[in-house]
């Protein structure tokens, strides 16, 4: 009894995707077929809320799956892991998706970066403090906001608070 549930519930989650593939309908040998075959290769979807393959929950109990064909050789995923791990390319801990020479820049060699002319450290200072006045400067977290849009109250642009205060002016001179 089981096994002819497992077979209508099959039939019924792969005809979608098969009747998309063909344009003719299959019979119902044909269904029978692809449904056994499933059950033999462990494509079958498992019952119950996981909907995992049958491969994935008793791995053990189908033949192994064909290996997907290398487009590198070991040895080139090797070189490159070593010389990501060397240079800090490889990802922190965590969900920010920051490399490891982001976050411990003294660790690992630096990365010349292809820039104009370099800043003075007083041209930048005062870059700093314009972008902390205009309120923009990332905010603590991850979600890469900053200050201006987390507090919009607290920071206006130029051109807005100007307007305001000549609406303002205008409205007291006219009385």
């Amino acid at each position: 009894m089981k096994l002819t549930t497992a077979l209508l519930i099959a039939s019924f989650a792969a005809a979608p995707a098969f009747a998309s593939e063909q344009a003719a309908p299959l019979t119902r040998e044909q269904v029978r077929a692809e449904t056994l075959q499933a059950m033999r290769d462990g494509t079958m979807l498992s019952a119950g809320e996981a909907s995992l393959p049958m491969r994935k929950i008793n791995p053990r109990a189908y033949p192994p799956a064909p290996a997907p064909t290398a487009s590198k050789s070991r040895d080139q995923v090797l070189r490159e892991l070593n010389q990501a791990i060397q240079s800090g390319e490889m990802l922190a801990a965590g969900e920010s998706g920051i490399k490891l020479n982001e976050v411990a820049p003294g660790q690992y060699p630096t990365q010349r970066l292809v820039a104009g002319p370099s800043k003075t450290r007083d041209k930048v200072k005062e870059e700093l403090a314009q972008a902390i006045a205009k309120g923009e400067v990332a905010v603590n977290g991850e979600d890469g906001r900053m200050l201006k849009e987390v507090f919009p109250g607290l920071y206006r642009d130029t051109q807005d608070v100007a307007a305001e205060r000549s609406f303002k002016g205008g409205g007291s001179q006219g009385m």
